[in-house]
C-alpha cells in the first residue's frame, strides 16, 4: 500500500512530495506549547534536525544557513497524542496490510506513540520497522501474549512465559483475568527479577491490593476498584454481576476509595483509563448508531459488523440497559476524577481497536470523555505526552519540546489548551524525521475509506 500511496500523492501534489521529508528544517510562526509547563510559547520558531529538536527561539533567534523554512502560519505546536491501551491486530485477522493501515490511523489522528496491549511475534516486527524508519508509524511499545488462568498452567510455567516474552524482546506483560495468587505471585516475582513493566487486568482471586502492592505498572480500564469497594464478606456471582461486575455498584462503599489511593500513590501505580470504552462497548447507546459513525468506515465491514454482533447480543439480553449501565458509567467518571484529584498519574488510552473504538478517533472520544469527568485541558494533554514517557522511564526524551528531544509534534489550528476539538484534524506532524502535511494524511485515510467502501 505504502508504493501505491506514495505514487498517487506524486500525482496529485506534483514535486511538493520530496521537500515534505527533509532531514532538516526550520518552521517559523508557531505558538509552542512544550508540555514542560502550561505556557504557550507565541511566534516562536522550531530547528529540526535528524529526527531531533535543536532549538526552539523567536523567529529572528534562529539563523541556520542553507535550512528549508517553512512558514507556520501561526499554528499551535504540541507533541502530539497516545494511545497507551491499544490492540495492534494479527495479521491472520485481515493481512499485514491492515496492521499498517491501523498505524495510519493513528498518525493522521495525532497520536504519535502507542502501547500495545495483546502481543503477536508479528508486533516485534512492526515496531522494529518503525524504529528503523522502514515504516511510517507511531513510536511502538508492545507486549507479550496474555498471561490468564488459562495460558498459564502453573507458578512455574508463569515463570517461563516472563522470561521468553522478556528475551525475545518485548517491553510489557499483559496479565489478564483468571490467575490464581500463586500463579500472578510467581509472574511478579519473576518480572521484577528480569526488569520488565507488567500489569493489566485484577484477576478476582488476587484482587487490588496484591496486584498494587507486588508491582503492578498499571491498571488496566481502572479495573478491580469496584470489587476492593465492596463490603467486606461480599459474594460475587458472575453470572448475575454483569461485565465488570456493573450490577454490583449499588454496594460500593466509597470510603473505602482513599485507603486504596494511597497503596497507588506508595506504589507508584499508573492507571488506562478507557473510559470511551465503556460508554461505547457496554453504555447504552444502541449498536445500531454506533455503527453508522463516520469513523466505521475505515475498517473492514467484517470487524464492525462483529462489533455490532457482538453488542447487539448484550442488549437483545437485557445486560446494558440504561438502568442497569447508567450508575456503573457515572461511577467510573467519579472514580476517574477522585483517582487524578489525588495524583494517581493516568495515561491516556482508549482500548482501539475494540469495539466500536477506532484507532486514533477514539482517542479524541476518550479526550471528551475525561473533559467531561472534570479534568482540565492541559492536564488531559499530559496524559498523552509526558506521563506515556514517564511511565517508559524516558522522561524529557520525547513527549515534550525541547531542545535535545524527538522532534515528535502535531500542528493545530487553534490553541489545545483553550479547544480540545482542534486536536481531531491535524495540520501536520512530524515523525520519524519526517514533517507530513493535512494534505497527504487526508489522502491516506481517503485511501483507506475507499478500500472498505460498502454499499
Amino acid at each position: 500500500m505504502r508504493r501505491i500511496t506514495i505514487l498517487l500523492f506524486l500525482l496529485f501534489l506534483g514535486n511538493s512530495f520530496a521537500p515534505a521529508f527533509s532531514q532538516e528544517l526550520v518552521i517559523n510562526h508557531l505558538n509552542v506549547i512544550t508540555m514542560l509547563d502550561d505556557q504557550v510559547l507565541e511566534d516562536h520558531s522550531i530547528y529540526v534536525k535528524d529526527g531531533v529538536i535543536m532549538e526552539i527561539a523567536p523567529e529572528d533567534e534562529i539563523s541556520v544557513a542553507g535550512v528549508r523554512t517553512l512558514d507556520g502560519r501561526g499554528m499551535y505546536v504540541f507533541p502530539g497524542l497516545a494511545e497507551f491501551h491499544g490492540h495492534l491486530p494479527n495479521p491472520e485477522q485481515f493481512g499485514p496490510e491492515f496492521q499498517e493501515e491501523v498505524m495510519m490511523l493513528y498518525l493522521a489522528n495525532g497520536v504519535l506513540r502507542i502501547r500495545s496491549m495483546l502481543g503477536h511475534e508479528s508486533h516485534l516486527a512492526l515496531r522494529d520497522r518503525v524504529m528503523k524508519g522502514e515504516l511510517l508509524g507511531p513510536r511502538t511499545f508492545v507486549s507479550g501474549p496474555s498471561l490468564n488462568g488459562t495460558s498459564v498452567a502453573d507458578p512455574e510455567a508463569g515463570r517461563a512465559m516472563v522470561r521468553a516474552q522478556k528475551e525475545v524482546g518485548y517491553d510489557h506483560l499483559k496479565l489478564h483475568p483468571g490467575l490464581d495468587t500463586p500463579k500472578f505471585l510467581a509472574i511478579a516475582d519473576e518480572a521484577k527479577k528480569q526488569g520488565i513493566f507488567y500489569g493489566g487486568h485484577v484477576s478476582l482471586d488476587v484482587g487490588l491490593v496484591t496486584s498494587v502492592t507486588r508491582g503492578y505498572r498499571s491498571v488496566e480500564h481502572i479495573d478491580g476498584f469496584l470489587e476492593a469497594m465492596l463490603p467486606d464478606g461480599t459474594t460475587i456471582d458472575p453470572t448475575v454481576s454483569g461485565p465488570f461486575n456493573m450490577n454490583l455498584v449499588g454496594q460500593v462503599d466509597k470510603s473505602k476509595l482513599q485507603g486504596l489511593i494511597q497503596l497507588c500513590l506508595e506504589n507508584k501505580t499508573w492507571m488506562a483509563p478507557t473510559l470511551t470504552l465503556f460508554e461505547r462497548y457496554f453504555g447504552y447507546q444502541p449498536a445500531y448508531e454506533l455503527r453508522q459513525q463516520p469513523e466505521m468506515f475505515y475498517l473492514p465491514g467484517l470487524l464492525v459488523t462483529q462489533w455490532y454482533n457482538t453488542k447487539s447480543k448484550m442488549e437483545a439480553d437485557g445486560v446494558l440497559a440504561e438502568a442497569k449501565v447508567k450508575p456503573y458509567l457515572e461511577f467510573r467518571q467519579w472514580l476517574f476524577l477522585e483517582l487524578h484529584k489525588a495524583g494517581v498519574p493516568m495515561i491516556m488510552s482508549s482500548d482501539s481497536p475494540q469495539v466500536f473504538n477506532v484507532p486514533g478517533f477514539s482517542i479524541h472520544r476518550e479526550i471528551e470523555s475525561m473533559s467531561k469527568a472534570g479534568m482540565s485541558n492541559y492536564e488531559i494533554l499530559k496524559t498523552g505526552t509526558v506521563n506515556p514517557a514517564k511511565y517508559m522511564n524516558q522522561e524529557d526524551q520525547w513527549g515534550v519540546l525541547k531542545p535535545g528531544a524527538a522532534a515528535e509534534f502535531v500542528l493545530v489550528q487553534k490553541n489545545p489548551l483553550e479547544d480540545l476539538t482542534t486536536m481531531q484534524k491535524p495540520q501536520a506532524i512530524m515523525i520519524q524525521g519526517k514533517f507530513i502535511q493535512r494534505d497527504e494524511l487526508q489522502l491516506e485515510l481517503n485511501l483507506i475509506r475507499q478500500k472498505y467502501l460498502r454499499q
